[in-house]
């Protein structure tokens, strides 16, 4: 992702996905932002993202995010998935002001304790 510029305001590279990452974090039952170093990647249009957060930039100032966690065990994973969707969406919303035209979220593996 290169710098996004929405309305006048320049985000340097980096500033989304801090705050998607701080978003995801919060989530209950997410044992890890950016998966497990051993699972397999998804090739995207950009290079990856280190933290597991990756931001396109969308037409009509909306971004669209890929998020790649690992879940803790016991957890129903369409809840936590619709968990990380609504909480990086109001994330950036909040923050930023940007609407957030998809949340795609990838879960790379299961987190047993």
């Amino acid at each position: 992702m290169s710098n996004l510029n929405f309305d006048g305001m320049a985000l340097a590279e980096g500033v989304v996905e801090t705050i998607v990452s701080i978003a995801v974090q919060d989530v209950e039952g997410v044992a890890a932002l950016g998966g497990s170093p051993s699972a397999g990647r998804f090739n995207f249009k950009s290079k990856p993202a280190a933290k597991g957060v990756e931001v396109f930039a969308g037409e009509d100032d909306t971004v669209s995010i890929a998020v790649r966690v690992d879940v803790i065990y016991g957890y129903a994973l369409p809840v936590v998935a619709d968990a990380i969707r609504q909480a990086v969406a109001d994330a950036v919303a909040t923050q930023i002001g940007i609407k957030v035209s998809s949340v795609d979220v990838y879960i790379d593996s299961i987190q047993f304790s």
